[in-house]
């Protein structure tokens, strides 16, 4: 058994000065029932813990990490806009550099706003295509997340077009009325909607590929529907491509898929880990935004230098040629590898791959929504998780969170992450048996 003695301790600490001991919920490992772990440090595609365990890493920061830990191009950048200075709440010309960049980038994108978080980028886009269309209703598909913003912490009502419920207190129930949930991979439910009250739905936002629920793309002729159904009810189309953007594509989703948004929601990939998001669209939409036009939004931070430099280095190495084959590469040698170890083991378990973004669910039904990706045995997941972390495999401690692979993990990472994952399958075979997760 691994020594995590310092983690233990740091966590007891913790929990008498941030609620749960942690400043984002899934960190407390609560749904693998487990203590989390405390990281000192990484480098690459490994991550070193305070009690000295070091495990491969395939979260990478919950996505962003596309370059792995450390990146010398990146970390160079960040090193020499320290001595110039970390904020001025001022413009610089490195905003720019990186706005221009993510316009060449994104197919649909014309203008780009830089914010602090992908919460940020997907509350202002919502607030934008309100404004623009002058309606007030939001759509939202059920298991996709676009941050903690009131709107989007709604679950459906006893039917689609019921009053929304909040999922947190603190969230008015007159905010909660204005934002629809459909299902994901469910066209004939979003008709259904417009056709009642798609006169004032405003915007429809969805993740192309959700990543919130564990990984499940788009059923072909999915996201070429949405935007046909928004354009013939003169809606608005917002992909949150927070974690899709760069990861799946240099153009992101919509260059992947060809489908077109009015609005792209981005991530801290553009920051190169750091904390910073964008929103961006038409020219047309976007010079709504002030001080070109009516619909405020500001923030101290946005741009932050330090953020805009890792940004501007990291989108460098994503777009030399070769990147994302190579990413596609491993990805596909990671998910072959853990489908044959499932199957040697005698476990079902339905993979799930969109580029470098995966995810196995511990069912025996194919996962195209919220309600069959809710069919996933979580039991078994946290069996398996557990000898993952064992073997020193570092993975979402979450059964609903995607696995992220890297340009730094090596043909050998994946490898020895395979084997394991064939003594973690034999582990949740031998948990049936005993009457665990059945």
């Amino acid at each position: 058994m691994k020594n995590n003695s310092k983690s233990m301790t740091f966590f007891a600490e913790a929990q008498q000065y941030i609620p749960g001991g942690v400043n984002s919920p899934v960190r407390a490992f609560r749904s693998v029932g487990l203590n989390p772990v405390y990281v000192k440090k990484g480098r690459g595609a490994v991550l070193v813990d305070e009690d000295g365990n070091e495990y491969i890493d395939y979260v990478g920061s919950w996505g962003p990490l596309i370059l792995g830990h450390l990146h010398p191009e990146v970390t160079e950048a960040i090193r020499e806009c320290l001595e110039m200075g970390t904020s001025f709440g001022a413009p610089t010309e490195r905003e720019t550099i990186l706005a221009r960049m993510i316009v060449e980038a994104m197919p649909s994108v014309e203008m780009v706003r830089l914010v602090n978080s992908g919460t940020e980028a997907a509350m202002s886009a919502a607030r934008l295509a309100r404004a623009y269309t002058g309606r007030n209703r939001i759509v939202k598909f059920e298991g996709c997340y676009h941050g903690h913003a009131d709107m989007f912490l709604i679950k459906a009502g006893s039917g689609a077009l019921t009053h929304g419920v909040p999922t947190s207190p603190g969230v008015p129930a007159e905010t909660a009325a204005h934002t629809i949930n459909a299902g994901f991979n469910d066209l004939e439910g979003l008709e259904g909607i417009f056709s009642a009250v798609g006169h004032d739905i405003a915007a429809v936002i969805v993740e192309p590929v959700p990543g919130n629920m564990g990984v499940v793309p788009p059923q072909p002729g999915f996201l070429r529907g949405l935007r046909n159904i928004t354009e013939k009810y003169g809606a608005l189309l917002i992909f949150d491509e927070v974690i899709t953007g760069f990861r799946l594509s240099y153009g992101g989703a919509q260059e992947l898929y060809g489908v077109m948004p009015d609005l792209t929601c981005l991530g801290k990939i553009i920051g190169g880990g750091l904390p910073v998001g964008a929103y961006g669209g038409r020219k047309e939409i976007m010079s709504m935004m002030s001080p070109s036009g009516p619909v405020y939004q500001a923030g101290t931070l946005s741009g932050n230098p330090l953020a805009v430099s890792a940004g501007i280095a990291a989108l460098k190495v994503l777009g030399r040629p070769g990147v994302y084959e190579e990413l596609d590469k491993k990805s596909s040698r990671l998910a072959v590898g853990l489908s044959r170890a499932a199957e040697e083991a005698g476990v079902q378990v339905r993979l799930n791959r969109a580029g470098s973004m995966l995810c196995g669910f511990f069912t025996d039904r194919g996962v195209v929504d919220f309600k069959t990706a809710s069919t996933s045995d979580t039991k078994k997941y946290a069996v398996f998780f557990r000898s993952m972390l064992e073997q020193g495999i570092y993975l979402a401690p979450s059964q609903f969170e995607a696995a992220f692979v890297s340009l730094a993990h090596t043909d050998e990472m994946i490898d020895r992450t395979v084997e394991a994952a064939g003594k973690a399958f034999k582990a949740v075979a031998e948990s049936r048996e005993l009457g665990i997760g059945n």
